[in-house]
């Protein structure tokens, strides 16, 4: 059974880091590869980064250079530092697999005040 747990949202003001931490169950995460992905109100849920099993990471175009995705097979959770970050950042973020497993966690809330 799947289960992902977020952590480390909260109030920043802009161009402030945040570092979010998912903390991740399955026995096959280790060969998964991980994503974040965030959901803005009235928005769409839109893919952020994601990191292989072999830790080769992609970014959206949208936080290229500010946000890096890691990851710790061992300990099986995945990191997003996101630093200079922007109003139009406020989402809750959440982790999955890429392609995405059927559950979802609660995601962690991250609000840029300008």
């Amino acid at each position: 059974q799947v289960q992902l747990v977020e952590s480390g949202g909260g109030l920043v003001q802009t161009g402030g880091s945040l570092r979010l931490s998912c903390a991740a169950s399955g026995r096959f995460f280790s060969t998964n590869t991980m994503g974040w992905y965030r959901q803005a109100p009235g928005n769409q849920r839109e893919l952020v980064a994601r990191i292989t099993s072999s830790g080769i990471t992609n970014y959206a175009d949208s936080v290229k250079g500010r946000f890096t995705i890691s990851r710790d097979n061992a300990k099986k959770t995945v990191f997003l530092q996101m630093g200079s970050l922007k109003p139009e950042d406020t989402a809750v973020y959440y982790c999955n697999a890429v392609p995405s497993y059927t559950y979802w966690g609660q995601g962690a809330q991250v609000t840029v005040s300008s």
